[in-house]
């Protein structure tokens, strides 16, 4: 018997991330909350922000490989448990900020978060490559839905339980934007 195609949506955060996982068509499968640092690694721009931004970038090459391996760990972890279930992961659907220059931000602390947001983000799309499996990115997955499919999602609630916060939503709504979207689009 074939496997059902799946989707996961990851809503990241610092330093972690909430993951739902969907099958087609908007069908539950799992919620998870993923830890993507340790403890040292948790705010890794925040740690060196005093620096020049240039020294910031090779300061922090140590905790992002750190942040990485976590991250392929969690999200392999992940991955097996959806397919352990009897889906095939088709593609990971990230939410997360777009690239951004960065280096124009002048406020170091505020530069900080930024890059903290983006590296989070991008650990999951470095992981999903590891993995051999597809990824795109959503800075707004909300717009890329019907107001039917956004419904649906709002009373996913029933079936997944609490909590069902906007992560957990935003996070659904990539999931469900790639399994409605051709197969060609992942990268």
């Amino acid at each position: 018997m074939k496997a059902k195609r799946a989707a996961i949506g990851i809503k990241t955060r610092t330093g972690r991330a909430v993951a739902v996982a969907l099958s087609g068509p908007l069908e539950f499968i799992c919620r998870e909350e993923m830890t993507l640092c340790d403890e040292s690694t948790k705010q890794p721009y925040h740690d060196v922000m005093e620096l020049p931004w240039t020294d910031s970038l090779m300061a922090v090459k140590p905790a992002i490989a750190t942040i990485e391996k976590i991250a392929a760990a969690e999200l392999r972890r992940l991955i097996d448990s959806v397919e352990s279930r009897g889906y095939e992961v088709a593609t990971i659907a990230v939410v997360g900020p777009a690239d951004r220059k960065l280096e124009r931000i002048g406020n170091p602390h505020i530069r900080a978060h930024a890059a903290e947001g983006v590296l989070f983000r991008q650990v999951i799309e470095t992981a999903a490559r590891a993995h051999r499996v597809a990824s795109m990115l959503f800075v707004e997955p909300a717009k890329e839905l019907s107001a039917k499919q956004k419904k649906t999602i709002d009373e996913m609630k029933k079936i997944a339980g609490s909590p069902w916060r906007a992560e957990e939503k935003s996070a659904a709504m990539a999931a469900c934007a790639v399994l409605t979207r051709p197969r060609s689009s992942a990268r």
